[in-house]
Parts: structure tokens; sequence; C-alpha cells
């Protein structure tokens, strides 16, 4: 089913928010929770959305030496999510100590290196990071890298999963942000691409956040989306 390959942003500041989102769109099982809804609830709200039999995804971009990154990830594995991230700009041995962290637990998250971020565009990589190359070849550096490492996969745009796929195989998972429906503005999103085409070149997994949950009607906005990516074509 190409919905449960659909993971939503509770991109929201607090626990009502979320909440609310959830018990509307009983549909989605599979909920991404970041920066700004960790730091307000903490482990609570991924114990709910575990308790409702939700799949999670914790995108923490673990980003530091390899010590406080592999220490972040022990601590990390008591929520039991299913997907969790780190940075590989952090380094092979922050990802190296990342993938030692998770390899003896019971119950060991699918491991993510983020690449690229899709807010960035070439242009600020060369003039804010003095990242020479452009987005598709770091991001290509970043995937070889973390499966070196014995990561599962990588975040990444969709724009540049065909080629990874080529290069570290096709179990080797992308998961991709910067997926907005074609009805839906692009924020501040760079390297975009519609779900349909995102799936087409191979993604395994959306993550789509704003365009339904801070959508007027995010049911409707939720069924929208369903309707476009499983329609013939």
């Amino acid at each position: 089913m190409k919905s449960e390959r659909v993971i939503v942003a509770l991109d929201v500041p607090d626990w009502e928010g979320a909440t609310k989102l959830v018990e509307m769109l009983p549909g989605v099982t599979f909920w991404k929770v970041g920066l700004q809804l960790f730091v307000a609830e903490g482990g609570d709200i991924l114990k709910y959305l575990k308790d409702k039999g939700k799949r999670v995804f914790l995108d923490l971009k673990f980003h530091d030496i390899p010590n406080t990154v592999r220490g972040a990830i022990l601590s990390a594995l008591s929520y039991q999510v299913d997907l969790l991230t780190v940075h590989a700009a952090a380094g092979r041995e922050a990802l190296k100590a990342a993938q030692e962290a998770v390899k003896n637990s019971t119950f060991a998250p699918k491991l993510l290196a983020i690449t690229v971020l899709t807010s960035l565009d070439a242009s600020q990589l060369a003039s804010d990071l003095k990242i020479p190359l452009p987005p598709p070849e770091y991001a290509l550096h970043n995937a070889l890298m973390a499966k070196e490492c014995g990561l599962d996969g990588v975040v990444v745009s969709p724009q540049e999963v065909r080629r990874i796929k080529q290069a570290c195989g096709k179990d080797f998972l992308t998961v991709c942000p910067g997926v907005r429906p074609q009805w839906a503005t692009m924020g501040d999103q760079k390297r975009v691409m519609t779900p349909k085409q995102a799936l087409a070149e191979g993604a395994d997994y959306l993550v789509i956040g704003r365009p339904i949950t801070h959508a007027h009607n995010p049911p409707l906005a939720w069924e929208k989306l369903l309707a476009e990516v499983t329609e013939p074509p």
C-alpha cells in the first residue's frame, strides 16, 4: 500500500496540536517527530504514538562528536522507534559510532544518515558551507559513506534517489522530504518533486508535513494526497 510509504511530519509545537492531528487522521500509520515537538514533549509523544500502534520516525539529526552521538543513540533506543537519524556531516567516525550503538540492541531502529537538507541549494552549499560539490554529488558522497559505515539508508531529496539506489543497492533505504503534492506550495523547500515522481524515482518513503498538517482541512488533504499517488499514470 502506497499510503504506508507516506510519513506525515508532526511539525507542530505541542501535545495538543500533535494529538489532535493523530486523532483527525486515523489512516496515517507512520508519523515523524522532529526537533520542535520532541523538545516540547520528549518521550511522552513517542509513547503516545506507539500506544496507538503507529510507526515512528524520530528525526533528531544527531550531529556531534562520535562519543556523544553514540550516547544519544543509546538513549534513543529506549523509545523503540522505527527510524532514527544521524547527520552525515558529523563524519565517518560518528556514523560508525551510531551504527555500533544500534547493532546489539534487541529493538534496533533503521539508522539513516542525513545527506543534504532539502532547504539548501547549490549556491548555499558553496557560499554558506564552502562545499564545492553540487547537491547531487554531495548527497551521493554522503550516501556512500553511510553505506560503508553500515547504516540502513539515507534521508535525501527525491532528485537524488535514482543515483543513490544505483550506487548503494535497492535495499538501501531512501527516505525523502522535499515532496510536495501538485496542489501544494513549496515553502522553504528547494529540491522538490511530487509524490508520484518521487515514488517513480525509487523512493522508499515520502515525508510530507505542512501540505497535510497545516491544511485548512487535513483529512481532505490526506485523501487528495492518496488519490494523487494511486492514480494511474
